[in-house]
């Protein structure tokens, strides 16, 4: 299985990720002095602040509303945290209450019923922590009394507080720190609203859970659980959705989706000294777009320990959490970097940053071979927003070092000592960096105007265990690649490495041939350890199974289809250079726009070269679907559009399942539609699958595209044959396959033949089932008369349950058949 660190897309989606760190203390700032430093001392006493002996209640009757939930305190005791800026920003609740969630759509509600057993959230509750950053208060006076056991409760409770106030530390940092002291006088300025309620409930059925009100996250309510499967940690995202505003059919993001700023370029010097340290100094120009903010957050690995940051060469305090390891990393992910400015900032400010940092972020797998550990945040981002990049690496002689991003010319030491320059300088703006470093051999080949390198070591390494700790929405962490089986080989890479340059070089001319240029020069392949795969603008992390011979892979028995998709990771990646680094996805709903779309343009590849082999994958994929795991089967796990929330304790690795290959049969279906239209209106010309594929990357080429985004650059190209209802629109597949889950039995019944007037007309029922009553499928319907082939008639759209039809057939027709060159997702009887 490979996994590829791919984005964060907004400041609005930190707040999410920070959620998922409720269950694990964070840690200490790296900076110090906390009267010279405010943000710092503010960070520490919202991280510890505990329950105050004067604010402790009895609660009855109080309600805690907020768009889309609802949280009552029905009757206990309440304690309530010690001012912080003067205000109260915690309680904790111990006695009855209840908590109601009401999913907006069908896929929150299969996702919720998939954790709970239930379509809407109606909990009891024993016991509730809750952060906040508002009025919640002072809005509770009014269901607040006296209570004569304030010394007990808080003997009881109080050390638990304390503990459970540092998960929420950092988001109230960012609410704050506007309040903090001012380094000169600033006009008050409008902000976007800011309104968290974070509370940890343990209800009477469900256990501990969390839930969560952010009005700053696209997504404003989640409520998600910290859960285990066969030992391992998973954070499960029972729901997430923006709440309906009234008049609305749909739910929406906030205007919170909007960036708060812009990163435009990077400047990056980094020595590097294997097997693990990295040293680096990292420059960027920081546009402001929204007006009075003093706090910003980057993405940085905890392997490496910030030293300085700067903002136009003055200092700024700064909150980074030293490196922990083991079950913490694998909860908490890679840390975030909170920037606190001395002022606040005005929209259309310039300011240069610089990040002093180093820390042992690499690792040696084998002989010559280095793991890359914080592959994606190596430097301080933000995630997957194009930026110019200029990279500059030291580094000792008798390695080589690829990047993104087009070589200088290379500066190497006078001696063999010495240390070797290499200088990196993107072409166009890309939406990451990352680099490699090993003692390789290469192989070189070319497609058209562009070098492919590939590089490779004698050695396999060992395999990288991919982290089972599902991100928050929009985190993006684990944008895979294509999902190869994972066994040990004595096998050398470095003997194939030629191979793989050459059917990379092919892959290359088959996409440019389709979907345009290749769009950075030249591309490198590099080794890396495990079965894990990246494909990253113009420099792809490749494991080192992907460089086995068809001799090696076959000497391992695997599959005829686990077999075929080891050979076509490399086809795979290179498809990622236009889906997924030159098309970006949207949120983390679209990311399976990228995955989807690789493995299918990767099928494709294959297609032309091996159809039987194109279909005994296409075959694996649905099969990947109807297996089961736990009880369950893996369509169960949800529908594309949940991304990486696929991956749960109830499902693991439902994301690769999910994304990849229910991903590539949506392209397959959409495909083979328009070939089957292309056919009925007698059309010619280049296949309109591909067609409207090269369009979609010459509009968004540089930019993120919506899975509703990419439907209707079809619908505006669908033809009439196609239409539904009598509608171009795609709206039925978006609400029955997108946003569904199923593979369904399809199945004729009734048919009757009638000869009418010198015509042949067909009759009967198109039945679905394993299905929801409203799935809505385009069966194609084919004749089959004595000693020929069977002719296509027509797609015939079945909606619902059961479907008649009648149409008129060929004279010589005998019976009819559904699907026979299975187009469609769905079970074979």
């Amino acid at each position: 299985m490979t996994v590829v660190t791919r984005k964060i897309t907004r400041r609005a989606i930190w707040m999410s990720i920070l959620v998922i760190m409720a269950s694990v203390a964070t840690a200490a700032p790296q900076s110090s002095g906390a009267v010279e430093h405010p943000a710092e001392q503010l960070f520490l006493d919202l991280g510890k602040v505990g329950l105050s002996t004067t604010r402790v209640y009895h609660v009855r009757d109080a309600h805690i509303d907020r768009p889309g939930l609802h949280l009552t305190l029905e009757d206990g005791t309440i304690a309530f945290t010690e001012d912080i800026l003067n205000r109260v920003t915690g309680a904790l609740f111990q006695g009855e209450g209840e908590v109601l969630v009401l999913p907006p759509d069908r896929a929150e509600r299969a996702s919720l019923a998939l954790f709970t057993g239930s379509a809407i959230l109606e909990e009891k509750i024993t016991f509730a922590y809750l952060r906040f950053n508002d009025a919640t208060y002072r809005d509770l006076q009014p269901n607040l009394t006296p209570t004569n056991d304030a010394t007990t409760f808080l003997s009881k409770r109080g050390a638990e507080a304390s503990e459970l106030a540092s998960a929420d530390a950092l988001r109230l940092l960012m609410s704050f720190a506007p309040l903090l002291p001012t380094s000169t006088a600033a006009p008050a300025t409008e902000r976007r609203p800011d309104r968290l309620l974070h509370a940890r409930l343990v209800g009477v059925r469900l256990g501990a859970f969390d839930l969560l009100y952010d009005s700053q996250s696209p997504e404003q309510v989640q409520v998600l659980q910290l859960a285990q499967n066969h030992g391992a940690n998973y954070y499960d995202i029972w729901m997430s959705f923006s709440p309906k505003r009234r008049g609305e059919a749909n739910p929406v993001a906030d205007q919170a989706d909007a960036d708060s700023f812009i990163i435009p370029a990077y400047k990056i010097q980094a020595r590097v000294t294997p097997p693990r340290l990295l040293e680096a100094e990292a420059v960027c120009e920081l546009h402001v777009l929204e007006e009075g903010q003093r706090a910003f957050l980057f993405e940085l690995s905890r392997y490496l320990k910030v030293t300085r940051v700067e903002a136009d060469g003055h200092p700024l305090e700064f909150i980074h959490n030293p490196a922990v390891g083991g079950s913490q990393l694998a909860r908490q992910g890679d840390d975030l970097v909170a920037v606190v400015f001395p002022r606040t900032l005005k929209a259309g400010e310039r300011i240069q940053l610089k990040f002093i940092y180093g820390g042992e972020v690499l690792s040696e797998e084998a002989n010559g071979l280095l793991s890359v550990g914080a592959r994606g945040t190596w430097y301080p981002n933000r995630g997957l927003h194009m930026a110019d990049f200029d990279l500059k690496f030291s580094y000792p002689p008798g390695w080589t070092l690829l990047a993104t991003g087009k070589r200088e010319a290379p500066s190497p030491g006078e001696s063999a000592h010495e240390e070797l320059q290499s200088h990196w300088v993107s072409s166009r703006p890309i939406p990451v960096a990352g680099f490699n470093l090993g003692r390789y051999v290469k192989a070189t080949a070319r497609s058209g105007n562009s070098v492919v390198e590939a590089y490779a070591t004698q050695e396999m390494g060992l395999e990288v265990p991919k982290t089972t700790a599902a991100s928050a929405p929009g985190k993006d962490l684990p944008a895979s690649s294509m999902p190869v089986p994972a066994f040990r080989s004595p096998s050398s890479p470095a003997h194939n490495v030629q191979a793989v340059a050459d059917r990379t070089a092919e892959a290359m001319t088959f996409f440019s041939q389709r979907f345009g240029e290749y769009p950075y020069g030249s591309l490198a392949l590099t080794q890396a350890p495990g079965p894990a795969s990246q494909g990253w603008p113009g420099l792809v992390f490749l494991s080192g199974y992907a460089f086995l011979s068809h001799e090696e892979l076959a000497s391992h028995n695997l599959r005829p289809s686990d077999a075929a998709l080891a050979r076509q990771t490399p086809v795979h990646e290179t498809a990622h250079q236009w889906w997924g680094d030159l098309v970006m996805w949207n949120t983390y709903r679209d990311q399976w726009i990228s995955e989807g779309l690789a493995s299918y343009c990767a099928l494709l590849e294959l297609e032309a070269r091996d159809p039987e082999a194109f279909h005994l994958v296409l075959d694996a994929y649905r099969q990947g679907l109807l297996q089961a795991k736990d009880n369950r089967h893996m369509w169960e796990a949800g529908p594309v559009t949940l991304g990486q929330r696929l991956n749960s304790s109830r499902l693991p690795g439902g994301y690769e399942v999910i994304a990849y290959g229910r991903g590539a049969w949506l392209f397959h279906m959409v495909r083979e539609m328009l070939r089957d239209a292309a056919v009925t209106e007698h059309r010619t010309g280049e296949e309109p699958f591909v067609s409207i594929l090269r369009q979609v990357q010459q509009k968004y080429a540089g930019r993120s595209i919506t899975t509703q985004e990419l439907l209707r650059a079809f619908a505006e190209n669908w033809p009439r044959s196609l239409w539904f209802e009598g509608k171009p629109s795609l709206e039925w597949f978006w609400d029955g396959w997108i946003q569904g889950v199923s593979v369904p039995t399809i199945e004729l019944r009734n048919v009757r033949l009638i000869r009418q007037k010198g015509e042949v007309w067909a009759s009967g029922i198109i039945e679905q089932k394993d299905a929801p009553e409203d799935l809505v499928t385009p069966v194609p319907v084919y004749a089959e008369a004595s000693g020929a082939a069977a002719v296509f008639i027509q797609r015939i759209f079945a909606d619902g349950r059961e479907t008649s039809f009648r149409v008129r057939v060929p004279a010589g027709a005998r019976r009819l058949v559904l699907d026979p060159h299975d187009t469609l997702l769905r079970r074979h009887g």
